[in-house]
């Protein structure tokens, strides 16, 4: 954090496995798309060492197919890992994607961190996204620092951006998020505009300036002087304010010249226990340099501020049969508790999982249990087995280093474990345990889709059940009622991208095709039909007649079938066969092939034939009769309706309830929720809310979320009825 000395990073991807929690610190990186964490980690590794021949690190992580994809998308679609080495310490760098489709990778890298490094560019600001994960950080107290990238750009201001910082980050207490460095101008260009060639460090008083390519220090001169004056006085009382010292305070406020080292000591101590929010900058490095600006500085603020993993309290354990069960935290020698941070496939070495050691020690070629993360509901299949461990490995780029062991607070990938999926934890084969699991956002965008060819559908099965095996915020679903395949997903991007790992990835090519929901008919009131099935072929014939009369019935009442037959006209063992004819029939629906529900159906009279009546006979008069009465009888379209609940910015809830008006909604209330949001609860139907997960982040800028439940069928508006019923009869 100030003008430290520096041991030797040591050679190319030396960061391999750690020998003790202390040594590892883990970071996730955070930030709107194109803030440029990708590049900051690329910095951060080349200043480290850990760089190819190239000199550049290649991408981080375990998913080495995705890179067409994100060159594709330009942007970053996945969870990446890049360790890295810093004075003796591993730091563990999880690169996140920052658009809001790929949130769950975001949420795996949060897990899997000990504390968060806020990607901000000075030519863009802050955006609703990053504000609403920064709460969720400090909700749980996670440590924070802000580095301001970007700095080359021409409207970039390092100061105006550290005061937006300050206001959106700081909240009650906007002195907690304050500079450590100022950033050092060069000459202006034809343009108007000054480089920024180095930094400021206010603790220190020294300049150290990156323009030769190398980090140089030096002392300031003339007007810096009282710039860094000001600038540090008011970071010291920032400081001091958070220091577990109270006496520290009265002594500066008396004039006392505190020393550096307890300065420095001090903010190192309030960024670990999370009062404390320095803010830095950083750039890369230029073509042939070897440091990138601000990357020595935040090497040092990670590797010296950052809590180790001992610090960090290991999530709930249970045993598999719920019993709650204490584990020291971070202790190599414990029971093993480790998870599966991510899943994914790599063309050589097959399955991989990158995986966070919480208490224990991971070791190759260990067989572990492999316990279920209870995400059946979104069509991912329920395991709890035992399992051996393959290779034990570290990423450097798209090499994987072996490595024998994993200790408790480290992360590594694990080869070929074939059932255990994202979320999943792993423990000892004989001490089995379950660790809570991290919340994931409701996939609630429907994609549905059809296998392109013969080919394609004998694999799709396999295909979809690895994907969502691999990502946990997918969900499955096989429609009984639609008999659709429907992958639910969480915007258009993230359902670019399942499609594209089907097709490169499991060599299925599908079609997408408009998804339909869940539609049922029912009676508008009481009806009368006459089934009649009589034929004559030689042999035995066919011979049933019976006589119906339907009425509606309340919402919910399904289909209930009444016997008022008198005199045997239709005898006793053929009336369950009229039943079985009418329900079959309401199954497939009367006007537009939807299921027929909430009607009473009663038998009143019939005709048998002592040798031509069957079984098949009464069934077909059954279905013939309810096929006869809806013919003369109003039927409704029933649609399906949910219970929407939108939280919003309070700017956004005109905007949002006109919307919701406009989609046939009724919004049943609203109520104030922290941090100026407001939460709307709706009734909409479920036809008109399909790509709602697309259009609310466009109307609230990407700061809306909602969840929905179904909570009914009810009668649709006759004119969307009445097209509906249109396009059933056009397509039969």
């Amino acid at each position: 954090m100030g003008d430290k000395a520096h041991t030797h990073p040591g050679a190319a991807g030396r960061a391999q496995a750690a020998d003790r929690p202390t040594s590892v610190r883990n970071v996730v990186l955070v930030g709107h798309s194109g803030s440029g964490k990708t590049t900051l980690v690329e910095a951060l590794a080349l200043t480290a060492g850990a760089v190819n021949r190239a000199g550049r690190v290649e991408d981080g992580g375990t998913l080495s197919d995705y890179d067409e994809i994100e060159h594709r998308q330009q942007r970053s679609v996945q969870l990446s890992l890049v360790p890295v080495e810093w004075n003796g310490i591993k730091v563990n760098l999880l690169d996140t994607p920052g658009y809001a489709d790929f949130v769950g990778e975001l949420r795996a890298g949060l897990r899997a961190a000990d504390a968060a490094l806020f990607v901000v560019s000075a030519a863009d600001g802050v955006d609703g996204s990053t504000r609403m994960v920064w709460d969720e950080c400090a909700a749980v107290g996670m440590p924070r620092a802000i580095v301001v990238t970007h700095l080359e750009a021409a409207r970039a201001d390092f100061e105006e951006m550290t005061r937006v910082c300050a206001e959106t980050f700081g909240g009650d207490d906007p002195d907690a998020v304050l500079p450590l460095y100022l950033p050092l101008h060069g000459p202006e260009g034809p343009d108007g505009h000054a480089p920024v060639t180095g930094l400021i460090g206010l603790l220190t008083r020294k300049l150290f300036d990156y323009s030769s390519g190398e980090r140089v220090a030096n002392e300031p001169v003339g007007d810096q002087v009282p710039m860094i004056e000001e600038a540090r006085g008011r970071l010291i009382e920032g400081i001091i304010s958070e220091s577990e010292d109270e006496t520290l305070m009265d002594r500066y406020l008396g004039g006392e010249d505190v020393d550096v080292k307890t300065l420095i000591d001090d903010a190192e101590r309030a960024v670990a226990r999370g009062v404390f929010f320095p803010v830095l900058a950083a750039a890369p490095a230029a073509p042939g340099a070897r440091q990138g600006l601000g990357t020595v500085e935040l090497l040092d603020l990670i590797t010296g501020g950052f809590p180790t993993p001992l610090e960090h309290g290991t999530p709930a354990v249970t045993t598999p049969d719920g019993r709650p069960r204490e584990l020291k935290p971070c202790d190599p020698d414990a029971p093993l508790a480790a998870e599966v941070v991510k899943t994914s496939s790599d063309p050589y070495v097959g399955r991989l999982s990158l995986v966070r050691v919480f208490s224990g020690t991971l070791r190759a070629d260990q067989t572990v249990h492999v316990s279920g993360h209870g995400l059946t509901d979104r069509g991912h299949e329920d395991h709890d087995v035992d399992e051996r461990v393959g290779a034990l490995s570290t990423p450097f780029g798209k090499v994987q280093r072996p490595v024998s062991h994993v200790i408790a607070g480290d992360l590594a990938c694990v080869a070929k474990l074939s059932r255990a999926e994202t979320g999943d934890t792993l423990s000892s084969k004989d001490d089995p345990l379950v660790m809570e699991p991290w919340e994931m956002p409701d996939p609630l965008l429907p994609l549905a889709i059809e296998a392109h060819s013969k080919a394609d559908e004998d694999k799709l099965s396999q295909g979809l059940a690895r994907l969502v095996a691999e990502d946990p915020t997918m969900r499955l679903e096989q429609n009984q009622d639609t008999h659709q395949v429907v992958l639910w997903c969480l915007g258009e991007a993230h359902a670019d991208v399942a499609l594209e790992r089907l097709r490169s990835r499991y060599g299925v090519q599908v079609d997408v095709v408009p998804h339909r929901v869940s539609l049922r008919e029912t009676f508008g009131g009481k009806a009368s039909g006459r089934g009649r099935h009589v034929k004559q072929s030689g042999g035995h014939g066919q011979f049933a007649i019976c006589e119906i009369e339907v009425e509606p019935l309340p919402n919910g009442s399904g289909i209930e079938f009444v016997d008022k037959v008198v005199g045997g006209a239709v005898p006793r063992q053929f009336i369950p066969s009229v039943e079985k004819g009418v329900r079959a029939q309401a199954l497939k629906g009367v006007v537009a092939g939807h299921p027929l529900v909430d009607v009473r159906v009663t038998l009143l009279d019939g005709k048998a034939h002592s040798v031509d009546s069957s079984d098949a006979a009464f069934q077909t008069a059954g279905a013939l009769a309810l096929r006869e009465a809806a013919a003369d009888a109003k039927i409704h379209l029933l649609e399906p309706v949910a219970e929407v609940s939108v939280l919003i910015g309070d700017d956004y809830v005109g905007a949002v309830m006109s919307d919701l008006s406009g989609r046939r909604g009724r919004v049943l209330g609203t109520e104030q929720s922290p941090g100026g949001r407001t939460l709307i609860r709706a009734e909409v139907p479920e036809i008109e809310i399909g790509r709602y997960a697309v259009d609310l982040r466009s109307l609230s800028h990407g700061t809306g979320r909602f969840s929905r439940r179904h909570v009914r069928h009810e009668p649709m508006p006759p004119q969307v009825a009445e097209r509906i019923k249109e396009e059933a009869h056009a397509a039969t």
